[in-house]
Order: C-alpha cells, then sequence, then structure tokens
C-alpha cells in the first residue's frame, strides 16, 4: 500500500536537488570555462608569460562567476526556500550573500555571518566544491605553464 510522504522527506529531497542543481551548475560553468581557456590559449599570438596570465585571469573570472552561482541560491533559499537563513552582520541583501559565498567558497570561513537550519548543508558543500575547483585550477595551470615554459 502507498503511503504519503511525509514533509520532511519532502524538504530533503527538494534540499538535495536544488543543492545539487547548484553544484552541477558551477561545475559545468568551471568545465567552459578551463575547455575554453585550453582551446584559445594555443593559438594566442602572444609570449607564453602572457598566455599564463591569460589563463591565471580565465580561472578567477570562472571562480568569481561561480560564486556568484552560489550567492544567488543563498539569496534565494534566504528569502524564499524557507531551508533556513544567514544571521549575524547580514542585512538580506545580495552583496551580504556574495560575501558569504566568497568566505565559503574559499573555505576562508565564516565569522560574521552563520548559516542556520538546512542551508547548512549548501555551505558544507560550497566549501567542498570550492576546494575541488580551485585544485582543479591549479592543475590547469600547473600543466599549462609545463606546456608553454618547455616549448610545447
Amino acid at each position: 500500500m502507498l503511503q504519503a510522504i511525509d514533509e520532511p522527506t519532502i524538504t530533503m529531497l527538494l534540499l538535495f536537488l536544488t543543492n545539487s542543481f547548484v553544484i552541477a551548475l558551477a561545475v559545468a560553468v568551471h568545465y567552459e570555462f578551463l575547455y575554453r581557456a585550453t582551446r584559445l590559449i594555443p593559438k594566442m599570438s602572444i609570449k607564453p608569460r602572457l598566455r599564463i596570465l591569460f589563463g591565471v585571469f580565465t580561472a578567477l573570472a570562472a571562480h568569481a562567476v561561480e560564486v556568484w552561482i552560489f550567492a544567488i541560491a543563498y539569496y534565494f533559499i534566504h528569502h524564499h526556500g524557507g531551508w533556513g537563513q544567514l544571521e549575524g552582520n547580514f542585512n538580506g541583501s545580495l552583496m551580504d550573500c556574495a560575501y558569504f559565498s566568497f568566505t565559503t567558497y574559499s573555505t576562508l570561513g565564516f565569522g560574521d555571518i552563520q548559516p542556520m537550519g538546512e542551508i547548512r548543508f549548501l555551505t558544507g558543500l560550497e566549501s567542498l566544491t570550492g576546494l575541488v575547483l580551485v585544485t582543479w585550477s591549479a592543475s590547469f595551470l600547473y600543466f599549462e605553464m609545463q606546456r608553454l615554459w618547455s616549448g610545447g
């Protein structure tokens, strides 16, 4: 016999799907930035050192876009989701959500703004995602430097 799904189960499922979507979007953005840089850098008719700088700025731009994806998710959840809120030195603005996202993504940590409720799951996942994507950028830049500086 089928039973109705209770409210906490539905909430947990929606939270899982939302968090998964935000992370998948951030990873897809990162992939696209690095893929396009990989294709473009060898074709650039500038010195290798400038190509590396292009790669660094491309990685930084990717990270900034990804942080804003999480910031928009925090803003939406804080104002509409019913899955918790951000508290402390926080006025509910998108800029405060972006600041919180930058500190969380970089694993710098938070102190003046704290997550309360289910939104804490997204903050933990953002830290893990940021760690993986920053490492991915470092690997990308390492291989680009190896290739460009060895004359390959």
